[in-house]
């Protein structure tokens, strides 16, 4: 059990006296050569291991087919086989024919979209984004870092604004979209979001979907990577944005993307995207440019392995119960050590891949520099906002689900210490 007394009013003695054994103990870390790495949200080797199944499940000559009768061995069906289709569309509460599968990656997905965007503009653009002076987007923070990325590659400007407990500070998005006709688009995680584990309200959604924009051809970038990434038997239920939308009169705002990432795996999943019918007619026409044709083995293999949503469900489960006693591991770590320090928090996600710590203010950079010379290697302060710069210097997010559960105690063990070094000395010996 840790130090619980509150740092902030323990007199300079006391301080003194908590800093010294503190050093000593990372000291001892420091000393034992650790290699432990928390820096991505990756699946854990047991995780992979509830999909090898699937790697035999298309073996035969008979095999091959897709449901409309398509061979998926040969060219063709650009925007994805017809069952691969129905069965995202389960996933993100859409019809069939608004889908388009994709690659391994949603983030190939979006970044491709955004790119095309800038070349030629989204359905219903007066003109390709790129030929505005300026082009921005609204990157409610923290965030994750690979939108940000795109957003630098593409040299589109970002403008932060704070995610609340419900979602994105919509005050605020609300002025900025009505005023700014540069503004082009919004960044959301809206289930279980990276990384604060934030489930947006029926409020936010509805408010994204009705909300008044200059920009005519406005864009909500709906990253669902979580939707279906639990963590208890009551998850968080989230607001069909889709439907949403369409019921606001404005049924085109809307691009939502997915994968089997986390589901299958990381290298070999299959993504998808879902928009408005004419979105989708919009960019297949592009895609097809772009692409003969897709993996569609691996949509067929993925088909018969998920199968429909009772069975996603089952399988998620089974990732549930590995992962859930990692996040449970970490939180009972921060508050033992942490509690009632007033130095640190965080927050107590109900599903997704992080846990999200928030220090004093001026600590994160010096937390993770002195994790690193410990040995834990921890998602770089200032990642989760734009241009890797954390105004207040106090984010850190957690990724419990690669390391095993010894790795993950040593690791929030040097976490918990180097916070209170940081914050002793931010505080002044």
């Amino acid at each position: 059990m840790g130090n619980r007394t509150d740092l902030v009013n323990m007199n300079i003695t006391e301080l003194n006296n908590h800093y010294v054994s503190l050093k000593d103990r990372y000291e001892d870390y420091k000393k034992q050569n650790m290699k432990l790495d928390m820096s991505r949200g990756k699946p854990c080797s047991e995780q992979l291991a509830l999909s090898t199944s699937m790697l035999d499940i298309v073996t035969s000559s008979d095999s091959f087919k897709a449901s409309d009768g398509s061979d998926c061995l040969n060219y063709g069906g650009v925007d994805g086989i017809p069952e691969a289709k129905a069965l995202f569309a389960q996933i993100l509460g859409v019809s069939s024919n608004e889908v388009i599968i994709g690659g391994s990656s949603s983030l190939t997905m979006m970044h491709d979209t955004l790119s095309r965007a800038m070349l030629h503009g989204v359905y219903g653009s007066e003109q390709p984004w790129g030929k505005h002076s300026t082009v921005k987007f609204i990157c409610p923070s923290p965030g994750y870092d690979r939108h940000f990325a795109i957003c630098e590659l593409l040299n589109i400007e970002m403008i932060v604004v704070d995610m609340l407990h419900d979602g994105p500070d919509m005050d605020a998005v609300e002025a900025l979209v009505s005023q700014d006709d540069t503004i082009k688009g919004i960044w959301c995680v809206p289930k279980y979001s990276n990384p604060d584990g934030i489930t947006y309200s029926d409020e936010v959604v509805d408010r994204l979907a009705n909300m008044t924009t200059k920009a005519g051809d406005f864009r909500i970038i709906w990253d669902d990577a979580y939707t279906v990434h639990h963590l208890s038997e009551e998850p968080d239920r989230l607001k069909n944005v889709r439907s949403a939308c369409e019921e606001a009169g404005n049924p085109d705002r809307v691009f939502i993307f997915c994968s089997t990432s986390k589901i299958t795996f990381p290298g070999a999943g299959i993504a998808a995207m879902a928009a408005s019918v004419e979105n989708i007619q919009y960019m297949r026409k592009q895609i097809a440019v772009q692409t003969i044709g897709p993996d569609k083995i691996n949509q067929l293999r993925h088909v018969r392995f998920l199968k429909d949503m009772d069975h996603v469900r089952s399988h998620m489960t089974k990732h549930a119960a590995i992962i859930k006693p990692k996040f449970e591991l970490v939180l009972n770590k921060l508050e033992s050590e942490l509690g009632g320090m007033n130095v640190a928090t965080w927050n107590k996600p109900n599903g997704g891949y992080f846990i999200s710590l928030n220090t004093l203010d001026g600590c994160a950079a010096s937390v993770v520099t002195m994790a690193t010379d410990a040995g834990v290697t921890l998602t770089a302060a200032g990642a989760t906002y734009p241009y890797g710069i954390d105004p207040r210097d106090r984010n850190i997010r957690i990724a419990p689900t690669f390391p095993s559960l010894k790795e993950l105690e040593q690791s929030i063990d040097v976490l918990c210490i180097c916070i209170q070094l940081a914050s002793i000395e931010k505080i002044g010996l």
